[in-house]
């Protein structure tokens, strides 16, 4: 047996052990290669090896790799002017993760309205299933019981409301209200999207009452959904966005986006990071907008999703017994196991393909956005072997 290594026993960790990696594949110590459908929890936007990050990453790693916040940094000031110029952003903080991100942004909607001379309104109103991250004030933020219990009292000026609910969004602004923070899909929560019906009155709301409306784009942001950000869906803005995941394709780094209006509050000295937008990032990120904003890239994600989609309709239709549903948008899709989730995860990595658990019995499916129409019929072709050897288990144990 193994001996035990002496890490925190935070992690259930799959028996898995990748050396490399290619494209939408791993490959582990022993030569096994496993379709990589889980992307690192939709972190590797590019799959693995992209030669481009590779190149990129090599020739800043020559040169200089931190600086920190106390000088210049011209990887930073290229890749936020690309950011703004694609998006509703005038602003941008960078950050090492999306957690930092949405306290980056939980603190820019807070201090805006102080700024305004309100420091009474910094209660933010998110949403019943949300995930936003694991600090102390996201896990407020997220409101579930599973990462708040011991570790103290939540902190305050977290309203939680029921996702998809615009008369209960309403009924909990009041004069204390700062903001509404939402991810236009829930990742974790079980891959729920957000209509854009919701979102449009999300963001009437915000207009109506003086509100910021903040969104959680960490996991859905950068192309993940077929298009740049998952709220240009619905044809608005936001005036903050926490991005992360994809942005990174693999390196840690995460953006806070904001109209000027927005971050007018945030003046120097009032927020910081050390690591925050270092060289090889900015090198990393700059390398990953020129894949995903290059001409045909998005409608790529949108074809292959779309055969993705019709491929999983279809097992549904062919094994209500182990599927239930079907949802999501875009590369980010969810099974919804009509079994235990954790049953068919098993028999789908037993095909040597890597999912991602996710809340409401859900599975979710984050293959690279370089993946072919070849490559997601595949993982359809193992998801529907697992689900035939689930059934004809189960048969055999009926018998």
């Amino acid at each position: 047996m193994a001996e035990t290594a002496p890490l925190y026993d935070t992690y259930v960790r799959a028996p898995l052990r990748f050396e490399r990696g290619e494209g939408v594949w791993l490959i582990t110590e022993t030569g096994e290669r496993y379709l990589d459908f889980a992307a690192g929890v939709a972190v590797n936007a590019l799959g693995h090896a992209h030669p481009h990050l590779v190149a990129e990453l090599k020739s800043q790693a020559d040169k200089v790799w931190h600086l920190s916040n106390l000088y210049e940094v011209p990887g930073q000031e290229k890749l936020s002017k690309r950011l703004t110029e694609a998006t509703f952003a005038d602003k941008v903080f960078f950050t090492n993760s999306g957690a930092e991100a949405l306290e980056c942004a939980i603190k820019t909607a807070r201090r805006y309205q102080f700024a305004k001379g309100h420091p009474e309104r910094y209660h933010i109103i998110t949403f019943e299933g949300a995930f936003h991250g694991r600090t102390i004030a996201t896990i407020a933020a997220g409101g579930q019981e599973k990462y708040l219990e011991g570790f103290g009292p939540k902190a305050p000026g977290f309203d939680q409301v029921p996702f998809g609910d615009l008369d209960a969004v309403r009924a909990a602004v009041t004069n204390e209200t700062a903001a509404i923070l939402i991810e236009p899909v829930q990742g974790e929560g079980g891959i729920r999207p957000a209509t854009n019906e919701f979102l449009r009155g999300l963001r009437q709301i915000c207009d109506e009452h003086g509100l910021l409306l903040v969104l959680d784009e960490v996991q859905t942001g950068v192309g993940r959904t077929g298009k740049l950000f998952a709220h240009e869906w619905a044809g608005i803005t936001p005036d903050i966005m926490a991005v992360a995941k994809g942005i990174g394709g693999g390196f840690p780094l995460g953006a806070c986006l904001a109209t000027a209006e927005a971050a007018s509050g945030m003046k120097a000295g009032t927020h910081g990071s050390t690591y925050g937008g270092n060289p090889l990032a900015m090198a990393v990120g700059n390398a990953v907008l020129d894949v995903v904003l290059a001409d045909g890239f998005l409608q790529h994600v949108r074809d292959v999703a779309l055969v993705f989609r019709q491929g999983l309709a279809s097992l549904k239709d062919r094994f209500p017994d182990i599927i239930e549903d079907i949802r999501g948008e875009g590369l980010l899709l969810g099974i919804k196991a009509a079994i235990p989730q954790a049953e068919l995860l098993q028999a789908i990595r037993a095909e040597h393909l890597l999912g991602v658990p996710a809340g409401d019995n859900v599975i979710r499916l984050l293959p690279p956005l370089v993946v072919t129409a070849e490559e997601a019929r595949e993982g359809i072709a193992r998801i529907e072997r697992a689900a035939e050897s689930l059934r004809a288990a189960r048969v055999k144990k009926s018998a």
